[in-house]
């Protein structure tokens, strides 16, 4: 098992106000569970104070494998919470989950308040139920992700866990978010030694190794979601499949894409490609998303996808 270990995480120390706020159960109402996972379970909520809906994150203390100390607060505090509080701090991101309170809440641990699309549903199922997709909706949703991910990266932060479950679709817009932070850490340019994310979407240097560097992991598991897109599936169940680095395409894929995801499922880390480069490839670049297309894109999803309002 990991060691747990507080991290030191500067933040401004005037938004940290939780020593004289009111509880949580008098600002906000948690409903019906959403969902669980490995770092905790997600309830709807929402607050009292104007209806907002929210989505709350339960997170019990003793599944906290790494803690941060942030400034004005007298105890550590979850990784995750760090982090939220560090890219809300810069304004946050249209494609990232935005953090709009937390708690700490005896014998319950912690509660993270999020923000929550009216009509959203994670990209595992709305792939499960349209299987693979088109490469202009692949494309419309993966350019969002990775620019996202520019902003993560640019503010210090890796968050290790990128896959389809943990993006977002807002069925109304497409418009997409990154979700689930409880694998992240502060970025840093040495390799790291543990990893909280998903074994199917990390690279062969940590199968082999244990080690790996932030960027290349991003792009590897950028390289397979791409691949679960368009193809419908995840390249590699196998450790061994993942070492070989050779994706078989099950679907018709142009061979711009099919470049553009070798060259993120590199064997070699340093021959993958940056997320700058990631946006200037041919396949990117060549299939900016028009007007006319956009509207296509949005009716067939609203034709072929039951409405979903968690």
């Amino acid at each position: 098992m990991l060691q747990k270990r507080a991290v030191e995480f500067d933040v401004e120390e005037e938004v940290r106000v939780k020593n004289v706020k009111e509880p949580f159960c008098s600002q906000y109402h948690c409903g019906p569970l959403l969902g669980s996972g490995g770092f905790g379970s997600v309830f709807s909520g929402h607050r009292l104070s104007d209806g907002l809906q929210v989505a709350v994150k339960q997170i019990s203390s003793d599944r906290v494998q790494q803690w941060a100390r942030l400034s004005g607060e007298v105890s550590p505090v979850p990784m995750e919470i760090a982090l939220l509080q560090r890219l809300s701090e810069v304004g946050g991101h249209r494609g990232v989950i935005s953090m709009l309170d937390w708690f700490e809440v005896e014998g319950q641990g912690f509660l993270l308040v999020l923000e929550r699309p009216p009509q959203f549903q994670d990209l595992f199922d709305f792939i499960s139920e349209r299987g693979a997709l088109s490469e202009h909706l692949a494309l419309r949703f993966f350019c969002q992700i990775v620019e996202a991910l520019q902003f993560v990266h640019t503010n210090g932060i890796v968050h290790r866990d990128v896959k389809d479950e943990n993006i977002v679709v807002d069925t109304r817009t497409l418009e997409v978010k990154i979700i689930d932070f409880g694998s992240g850490a502060p970025l840093k340019e040495t390799p790291y030694s543990e990893f909280e994310g998903t074994r199917v979407y990390s690279p062969p240097e940590w199968i082999l190794s244990q080690s790996y560097d932030a960027l290349p992991l991003t792009v590897w598991s950028l390289g397979v979601l791409l691949f679960d897109m368009v193809c419908g599936d995840i390249p590699f169940d196998r450790d061994q499949e993942i070492v070989r680095a050779m994706p078989v395409f099950t679907k018709r894929v142009s061979k711009e894409c099919q470049s553009l995801i070798c060259w993120c499922l590199s064997y070699r880390p340093d021959d993958r490609p940056t997320l700058e480069e990631i946006l200037s490839h041919p396949w990117v670049e060549g299939g900016e998303v028009e007007e006319e297309e956009e509207g296509g894109d949005l009716q067939d999803v609203h034709s072929s996808l039951p409405s979903t309002s968690l």
